[in-house]
């Protein structure tokens, strides 16, 4: 296992390489970067901001540097001082080579210096520490309601197979998978949030203004009651698969031959479901914890944090990739892959310690 374990840490780097190396060019070489952002701004408030900002760097407005084509090097260029283009290129590192800066990036991302943001007065680490807590609130109790509704459901449907029971909790799995999170979400608030009917819950925040004035138990009360409703939406949304891949789960070792064994032997029903077959039916099912767990942190809650004004990483992510912030864009990305490649490793290892027969040294 120690060989396993050090051989798919040894391919994390190219991974990590290569994922970069790609998102980088998207990124960089994508219309519509910071600079030609800035310049449709300073273009939109009118030729006076221009003039004045043309006259701080000591030179008039002239038109804008061109390719050898005689096409202007950004759009909305024209008019404005190539010397306070040329600045904003050295502000935003774009005066040099693309591969010297993914070069730099890549030596930073090594000490974890994930850069500074464009737009905002905050190192990017610093950035990702403060959405943190948002996103781990949504994502991890969500995740753990999910795992226990789904597996019980998932048990129960199993050992009903064909039954009423299991019809109707088919419809309810399939209307809570076809419903999109964000329309349970508008759903909720106009029922629970004030929207027109009740009043029970906060529309925003993930606590109240006067969260720090409240003892331990009203600052718990208060975060579970601001949680209630974003975490259902989420919970709504994903629970359907887990609970179908844990009933076709149980089905496929229902229907082994080790299973009638046990029972010959007098084994109860509780004693095959829950002393075997639930070992083995369980396997995929919490090997894939680690991974929902990072999915949801990263990309499952940027609607939810919009609509109930959660200010956590999706938002983040999703506000970075309209402002060209590529800093963030970036380290976030990093931040996320490495977290990924090191989760479905530790999804590998409880492969191992759910079902020690599997043995991944003598299958390589």
């Amino acid at each position: 296992m120690t060989a396993y374990l050090v051989r798919r840490l040894l391919l994390m780097i190219p991974t990590l390489f290569g994922v970069l190396l790609i998102n980088f060019a998207v990124v960089q070489f994508a219309p519509g970067g910071p600079v030609e952002q800035i310049l449709a701004q300073v273009r939109g408030v009118g030729a006076d901001v221009a003039g004045r900002i043309s006259g701080a760097t000591g030179a008039e407005a002239t038109p804008a540097p061109s390719t050898p084509g005689g096409v202007p090097a950004y759009r909305g260029a024209q008019g404005l001082d190539p010397k306070f283009i040329e600045d904003l290129r050295r502000q935003f590192g774009f005066d040099r080579p693309w591969y010297e800066r993914f070069w730099k990036m890549c030596r930073d991302f090594l000490r974890f210096d994930l850069g500074r943001s464009y737009y905002r007065d905050r190192t990017v680490g610093q950035l990702i520490r403060e959405k943190l807590p948002v996103s781990i609130s949504l994502g991890l109790w969500s995740t753990l309601i999910i795992y226990a509704i789904s597996i019980p459901l998932g048990v129960a449907k199993a050992v009903r197979d064909g039954s009423r029971f299991d019809g109707w909790t088919s419809v309810l799995v399939v209307a809570g998978n076809a419903i999109p999170s964000f329309l349970f979400a508008i759903a909720l608030v106009i029922v629970f949030a004030g929207g027109r009917y009740l009043q029970w819950f906060p529309l925003r925040g993930l606590v109240s203004e006067n969260w720090e004035e409240l003892s331990w138990i009203g600052k718990i009360l208060d975060y579970a009651w601001h949680m209630v409703l974003p975490v259902t939406t989420m919970t709504i949304g994903g629970f359907a698969s887990l609970t179908m891949l844990t009933k076709n789960s149980f089905l496929d070792q229902i229907r082994l031959q080790y299973v009638m064994t046990a029972y010959a032997k007098g084994c109860s029903t509780r004693r095959v479901l829950y002393g075997h077959v639930f070992r083995n039916a369980m396997l995929i099912v919490i090997s894939g914890f680690p991974a929902a767990l990072i999915l949801t942190l990263f990309t499952g809650s940027v609607l939810v944090e919009v609509i109930f004004s959660l200010d956590g990483l999706g938002l983040l992510g999703f506000e970075a990739a309209m402002k060209r912030d590529y800093p963030v864009m970036m380290g976030t990305l990093y931040v996320f892959e490495l977290l990924s490649l090191l989760l479905a490793l530790l999804s590998d290892v409880l492969y191992t310690v759910i079902d020690p027969r599997i043995d991944f040294e003598r299958r390589a």
